[in-house]
């Protein structure tokens, strides 16, 4: 799932876009309130790691405004900020982890786990369908509880579809959880990876099927035999 990196510090906020996505959860970058704001309003991230020491703003205000608004987000703070009223103010400002600089980058991963298993999170641990089975930790898939193999682009539409089976996920939402704001789309991107991804599970004999809606996106469900 992605994660918007709001860190002003550019070889920073690269280092931790680069272990998060090792990690399997992609990043976008932005070192400002205002760009930050323009992510959020185009593209709904699984959660937001925050500085505080923005160029352009309090990360505070971004965090305040996150929160009257509703919105359940997960959001870590990652600043040099180490004082117990800078984490108490942090806290009660609607942050759900506070994290001091320097870091160690395990640590940082597994808060993120932590707060997006969260029943107002967005990641399950295990996602199952028929035969096949997917542990979003350890990024395995097991089809009849072998372990299976599959690139990271056609891991990542397994885990989009699997976390709404039964739904129609839109081709937009697909494209906004594998490129965000990267710029790195091609326009028949999507149906690349899922052409590949179907053509995996058949010979995986994953008893699951990845339905087109034609002009809409993709659904998934199980591939129930004739009667």
């Amino acid at each position: 799932m992605r994660v918007l990196v709001v860190e002003d510090s550019g070889e920073l906020a690269r280092l931790i876009a680069n272990g998060l996505a090792d990690a399997g959860f992609p990043a976008d970058l932005m070192g400002t309130v205002a760009d930050a704001r323009q992510a959020m309003a185009s593209t709904r991230y699984a959660a937001i790691v925050l500085d505080l020491g923005l160029p352009d703003a309090d990360g505070l205000t971004l965090l305040r405004e996150v929160r009257q608004r509703h919105d359940p987000i997960p959001v870590l703070v990652l600043t040099a900020r180490a004082g117990v009223r800078d984490r108490v103010q942090g806290l009660r400002s609607g942050a759900d982890d506070y994290l001091v600089k320097p870091f160690a980058f395990e640590e940082l991963v597994a808060r993120l786990e932590a707060l997006m298993r969260r029943p107002a999170g967005m990641l399950a641990t295990s996602l199952s369908l028929a035969n096949l089975s997917f542990d979003t930790a350890s990024r395995q898939v097991f089809v009849d509880g072998a372990p299976r193999l599959l690139p990271a682009r056609e891991l990542a539409v397994l885990e989009i579809l699997m976390r709404r089976k039964g739904h129609v996920v839109p081709k937009s939402m697909v494209e906004d959880q594998l490129f965000g704001l990267s710029g790195e789309l091609s326009s028949n991107a999507v149906e690349v990876y899922v052409h590949r991804l179907r053509k995996s599970l058949v010979d995986f004999e994953a008893r699951v099927r990845i339905h087109t809606i034609r002009g809409v996106g993709y659904m998934i469900g199980e591939d129930k035999p004739p009667c």
